[in-house]
């Protein structure tokens, strides 16, 4: 197999993290590391490396930017991403919140790319929209003029996706396994300790 095209990156780190507590849930730590620094480190080789969200800790290298309008959703986050990747073709889109997310997968989805983009499909069938690979100028253009608040799925359902469902291995958490309640952030860093 070919190795896969040059890539840049997009961290959706935004969301006020209501169900826990308001504290940023980028920086929350899970197994001896924030979720944003696993998700980074999936991401190493892709250039340039954008997180879209408040003023947080980023390594040196990553570019922090804020979307239009702040809290505005994903749609405008994802705009803000995309303007700061400059001529890359290819963008890795993903949530910031993915603790078991690997470098494996993403060069997996990479491997995969057909189309408009490749995304993970979970083991209930559901896609993650925020766990792709895709082509930047696809997505500019279904993200222009987009409002705030607009449901993420709607403006990519018109694409040409192909759906990848990575294989999981029985007692290791999935690589879509987020954190967005207590339990959820609880089960997550029970799994990472043991």
């Amino acid at each position: 197999m070919s190795s896969p095209p040059p890539f840049a990156a997009v961290v959706l780190a935004g969301g006020r993290a209501a169900r826990l507590g308001g504290q940023p849930k980028p920086q929350l730590d899970v197994g001896g590391r924030s979720m944003l620094a696993t998700v980074l480190a999936a991401l190493d080789g892709a250039g340039p490396r954008v997180v879209v969200g408040p003023p947080q800790p980023v390594p040196d290298g990553v570019l922090l930017v804020r979307e239009e309008p702040p809290g505005g959703g994903p749609v405008p986050a994802l705009v803000a991403g995309l303007a700061a990747v400059g001529d890359a073709e290819v963008v890795a889109v993903l949530a910031a919140d993915l603790p078991f997310v690997t470098s494996a997968l993403v060069t997996a989805l990479r491997e995969r790319l057909t189309g408009d983009g490749v995304l993970v499909v979970d083991d209930t069938g559901r896609d993650q929209l925020l766990l792709g690979v895709w082509r930047t100028a696809v997505l500019r253009t279904a993200t222009a003029g987009s409002r705030p608040h607009v449901p993420l799925r709607g403006v990519l359902s018109p694409l040409a996706v192909r759906r990848y469902r990575p294989p999981t291995v029985p007692g290791v958490p999935a690589p879509w396994t987020d954190c967005d309640t207590p339990a959820e952030l609880a089960r997550a860093r029970a799994s990472a300790g043991g």
